[in-house]
Formats: C-alpha cells, sequence, structure tokens
C-alpha cells in the first residue's frame, strides 16, 4: 500500500512539478494539482500481474515519465527566456549552446557538477519509479490483497473525483491536467508544421527577389561610403517602455543624441520587428542579411543549404568589400563563409587580449574600436556586420568607459574581471537582473554614441539596431520589435529612413508602423540604388 501511494506522489510530482513552477512563474491563481497520466499509469500497473513483462513496462514508463518531466521542464525554460515553447524536432541542437553558456557563466568545473547532478538526479528518478512502478509477487499460494487491488482501481477513479469534489464541472481543468499527453500532442503539431514549413520557405524562395544585381546603379547613391550594420544585443523596445528601464535608458539616449550632434552627426530612429525574442541572434542577422522571414532553426538551416544571395552579395556587386565582426563567436563558423564575407572576425581572430566577463567575451569598447580601425585602414568602400555583446545575460559586470586612447588591445580592463555579482547569485533574482540589464544597456548606448563621436566621418554610415528582446521573464517584454538608430555626417543619406518612417532623434515614433526584418534588405538596395543626386527623393517604400 505505502509503495503504491509513493509511486503516485512520485510520477504526479515528476509530471505536475514543471506545471507549478510554471503558475509561480505566471502568478496564476488557479492551479492544477493532479496528473491524469498518474492516475492511469499507477492505476494500471497495480492491477498487473508480476511477470518478466510487467517488469520491462515498469521501466518503459518510469523511463517516460522522466524524460517527459525533463522535456517540460525545457519547454518552460524556453518560455520564460526565449518567449515561445519547444520545438524538439529543431531545437536539440541548442545544447551545445547552453553547454557553452554555463560554461561562460560560471565555469567549467561548476557547470560539469551541475550536468553531472542533473544527470544523476534523472537517473534516479527513473529508477526510483520503475521500482515503485514495479507489480508486486502475486503467485498462486500468495494471491494479490484486494486492497491492492482496490488502491489501483480507486487510483483511477479517485483522482477524477478529487477534481470534482466542491468545484463543479466548470473548474475541473483547474484541478486535473494532462501535461504528458499535452506534451506529446504539441510535439506532433510542431513536427506536422516543420515539413510543411520546409514547402513554405521554398516558396518564400521562388517569391522573394535573390538578386538585385540587374538595378541600374546598385547602391550607387552611398556614393562609395562604408556602411556599418552593428547589432547590440537584447535591445528591445521594452528599454524604452518600460518604466523602470526606461528611467535610465531614456536619458541615456538623450545624452548619447546630443553627444552625436554636438560631433555634426545626425541621428534618425525607426524600429523593425524581430523574428526572435530572448536569445538567438542569429535568426535576426540572417533575416536582416537574406530578407527571409527566419524564426526558426529549420528556416535558419534551409538558408544556410540554399543558394540564396544576401546583401552580403549585393554590397560586392556594388563593388565593396565585406567584413563580419562577432565576438560571441568561439567555435568553428562555416556559415560566415557561406554568407560570402571578404574578411571573418570571431572571438579567436580578433586581436583581444583582455579577459572575457562571463559569457561576454570581449567589452563592446574594445568592439567597437576595433570596427573603427577596420573602417579607417580600408581603401575601398567597406560594408561591416558587427554583434556588441555587452548587454548579454547575465549582464556582470558593468563595465566603467575607460579612455579610448587606452582601450589598444584590451589588457586596460583586466581590473574589472571579478567586479560586480557573479552570475550565479543574481540569475534567479529578477529585480537585480533588471538593474544590470539596464545598466548594461546604458553602457552599450553610451560606447555606440563615443564610437559615433571619435570615428565617424563623412564616409561612413551607421546603422545600429538591437536583434531581440531580453528573455521575456526579465523583461516581461513579449513583442518582438526593436529600435533601430542611424546616424550619418551627411544629412542626405538619412532622408531615405525618414521616408520609411524614422524619425529625426533618439526616440521612434511611438505610433508608426513596424516594419519586419525581412523587409530591410530590399528596402535598402532599392533605396539606395540609382543615379546618385544631390536630392535623396527616392522610392523608399518600393517592394517593402
Amino acid at each position: 500500500m505505502i509503495r503504491l501511494v509513493s509511486a503516485w506522489v512520485l510520477v504526479n510530482g515528476l509530471l505536475m512539478t514543471p506545471v507549478w513552477v510554471a503558475g509561480a512563474v505566471t502568478d496564476a491563481s488557479a492551479l492544477a494539482w493532479l496528473s491524469v497520466e498518474a492516475a492511469l499509469i499507477v492505476g494500471a500497473m497495480a492491477l498487473l500481474p508480476q511477470k518478466p513483462w510487467s517488469r520491462g513496462l515498469a521501466w518503459v514508463l518510469a523511463g517516460g515519465v522522466v524524460l517527459c518531466a525533463a522535456a517540460l521542464f525545457a519547454d518552460l525554460v524556453f518560455r520564460v527566456s526565449l518567449g515561445r515553447s519547444i520545438n524538439l524536432s529543431l531545437d536539440l541542437y541548442l545544447l551545445n549552446a547552453v553547454y557553452r553558456l554555463a560554461v561562460g557563466n560560471s565555469g567549467l568545473v561548476r557547470s560539469l557538477f551541475g550536468f553531472v547532478a542533473i544527470g544523476l538526479f534523472l537517473a534516479l528518478s527513473t529508477f526510483a519509479t520503475a521500482w515503485l512502478l514495479t507489480p508486486v509477487d502475486s503467485s498462486e499460494d500468495k494471491p494479490r490483497s484486494r486492497l491492492v487491488t482496490r488502491f489501483g482501481a480507486g487510483v483511477l477513479v479517485g483522482t477524477f473525483a478529487l477534481g470534482l469534489i466542491g468545484f463543479g464541472l466548470e473548474t475541473v481543468g483547474q484541478r486535473l491536467a494532462a501535461p504528458a499527453a499535452a506534451l506529446v500532442l504539441d510535439q506532433a503539431q510542431r513536427l506536422s508544421s516543420t515539413r510543411q514549413e520546409r514547402r513554405a520557405f521554398a516558396s518564400d524562395l521562388e517569391r522573394q527577389p535573390d538578386s538585385f544585381g540587374d538595378l541600374p546603379g546598385l547602391l550607387s547613391k552611398l556614393e562609395g561610403r562604408n556602411v556599418v550594420v552593428a547589432y547590440i544585443e537584447s535591445y528591445g523596445m521594452s528599454a524604452l517602455e518600460d518604466a523602470e528601464f526606461a528611467a535610465t535608458i531614456r536619458p541615456s539616449l538623450e545624452a548619447a543624441s546630443e553627444r552625436i550632434e554636438g560631433a555634426g552627426l545626425r541621428m534618425v530612429t525607426g524600429k523593425l520587428a524581430s523574428p526572435t525574442q530572448g536569445g538567438q541572434s542569429w535568426y535576426a542577422h540572417g533575416t536582416m542579411l537574406s530578407g527571409l522571414w527566419l524564426e526558426n532553426q529549420l528556416r535558419y538551416d534551409l538558408l544556410i543549404a540554399s543558394e540564396r544571395k544576401t546583401l552580403v552579395n549585393d554590397f560586392h556587386q556594388a563593388g565593396y568589400r565585406t567584413a563580419t565582426v562577432m565576438p560571441a563567436i568561439t567555435t568553428s563558423w562555416p556559415e560566415g563563409t557561406r554568407l560570402g564575407y571578404d574578411d571573418i572576425y570571431t572571438q579567436a581572430s580578433i586581436p583581444y587580449s583582455g579577459p572575457p566577463f562571463y559569457w561576454v567575451t570581449m567589452p563592446d569598447q574594445f568592439t567597437w574600436s576595433f570596427v573603427g580601425e577596420i573602417v579607417a585602414e580600408a581603401t575601398t568602400p567597406l560594408f561591416v556586420e558587427a554583434g556588441m555583446v555587452s548587454s548579454h545575460a547575465p549582464w556582470t559586470p558593468v563595465l566603467p568607459i575607460v579612455e579610448w586612447d587606452s582601450v589598444a588591445e584590451g589588457a586596460i580592463f583586466l581590473p574589472y574581471r571579478r567586479e560586480g555579482y557573479p552570475p550565479e547569485q543574481i540569475w534567479w533574482n529578477t529585480e537585480v537582473l533588471r538593474k544590470n540589464y539596464a545598466r548594461s544597456l546604458d553602457y552599450s548606448l553610451q560606447t555606440m554614441a563615443q564610437f559615433a563621436e571619435r570615428f565617424l566621418d563623412e564616409r561612413t554610415l551607421l546603422v545600429v539596431l538591437g536583434d531581440h528582446e531580453a528573455a521575456p521573464w526579465v523583461t516581461g517584454a513579449i513583442g518582438p520589435d526593436v529600435p533601430v538608430h542611424v546616424i550619418a555626417r551627411d544629412p542626405i543619406l538619412l532622408e531615405p529612413f525618414v521616408e520609411w518612417g524614422f524619425r529625426p532623434g533618439a526616440f521612434p515614433d511611438p505610433e508608426g508602423s513596424t516594419p519586419r526584418m525581412d523587409e530591410f534588405r530590399e528596402w535598402f538596395v532599392r533605396a539606395f540604388s540609382g543615379v546618385a543626386s544631390g536630392s535623396a527623393a527616392l522610392s523608399t517604400t518600393e517592394g517593402t
């Protein structure tokens, strides 16, 4: 009897704990507390005789329960960090990213200890569940106790009865849940959608322009000026709209705008809708470059496997040299070669001798300085795509801005390696995370403004945008929009952006419509192609 009760408690706890944690995270007022699957599994196993096949079935069911519990927890993590549910047919590749993120934030030893602890917990849970589910002896000389049989059947009926007593039929769904069944059905639907996605992507490839090489005067209205497109990590519209964040970020942007204007530069600001949230920045980068909406790994992989041309190719055809600066990439990156960059700078090839800051391989000020050197040394028109990562989680430590002449190869940042909270102390403290998130964005925006002030001349157009919102459990934001700042010394370069809906200054029009990132490539190429003239009266909305 005790064994069966223990089995019910354990199986119900494994399946329902992710539901309870999700309810606590979302402040749900009514939570289900009994799993239908737990009742069915324990009740059915209590009625079976002890046979070799029933012992094997107990192990299969135990493994299934633990795997479902792990998948339910993974789905919860996805929803609070990436703003979407897990897709098991696409997202298993992220295990490597989880490993690298854990090592970057907590170190190899702590990360391995954590992974081993998780593995032991799953193994022990499987063993305990299998042992408790295995039917008791029911040989002919020792018949099964009627109490046990009745309990097994009672589990099946009692679950439903407990959900009904005192609550009424309309609240059964608030007391009973079927998390494992819901997970299986959801993943089956996602698998079907994934197959349909392949056909939809093929249709997108046929429908969207692949190349703009036949446009007259391809990108000629740039008049050979350099173009830098830089992404500020986790910079979403919540930074401007959330009252707590805005108290830090809006004054920071106002100061940045004054600094930029004081240097004889002009800035206009708009917004774009990103295909991702909370992470997976490469979806945003690929969407901007390709003109295709890349909202999942399958679409990104299909882009990489295709011969689809991108904005990199457009600049190539216009006579530009192309480069990418991606300090967050710490492993081999064949995608960079596929996208066609002439020069690829990742963490291994960027000449940085300073320390990493947990996941952040190098601070934004160094990356901006390095980009400035590349642009200054260019002897032909240059297109650069760069990623700024100081505002990446866990947003610690937040560095001061040092004298730009002392940046060099980054050794000046050594004293700041251990400042701030260690990640393991703040990961679960949302209040501290929110403060550090705002402070890190303040740092990133101020370094952007100082870069523009110091390095931006009449030969360069700078486009700075967020790649996506930060994790919803930190920002509370569920929208896809990110700010876009465009800075240039020649105001004629900004006129197409104004016609597209951008407005002068550091803040976008709160009432304006928001184009998607996949619209940027075609719009930009058409806006800056044609016969160059002193007037920027362009048909900027054509094709968007």
